[in-house]
């Protein structure tokens, strides 16, 4: 294969990459706990832009539950973010690993 056809890959692999990166950050990713009592939204940078609780979910007497409920909630957001995230820049990268675009 010649360098100018490499470079030329390369090039239309950086910018797939780059509009894959742009299509995840785009993406958001609910997630819920407790039956669906919290539910947190993440976007594809993995930044929690929601958290909704139910007011039944609140209880004075059983504050850990709630606070498990939240945790486990935005948890499960990030890491369908993360897994979709990792998923879309592998098929752009063929599994390469290329230092700053992942």
């Amino acid at each position: 294969m010649d360098m100018k056809k490499m470079m030329k890959q390369a090039q239309k692999m950086q910018r797939d990459a780059a509009a894959a990166q742009q299509e995840i950050a785009a993406m958001t990713f609910e997630a819920s706990a407790g039956g669906g009592m919290v539910k947190a939204t993440a976007t594809g940078e993995m930044a929690i832009t929601d958290i909704t609780i139910d007011p039944a979910a609140v209880d004075p007497e059983d504050v850990e539950m709630l606070q498990d409920m939240v945790v486990a909630a935005v948890n499960e957001a990030l890491r369908a973010a993360s897994e979709t995230a990792n998923a879309r820049m592998n098929a752009v990268m063929g599994g390469m690993k290329i230092p700053g675009l992942m």
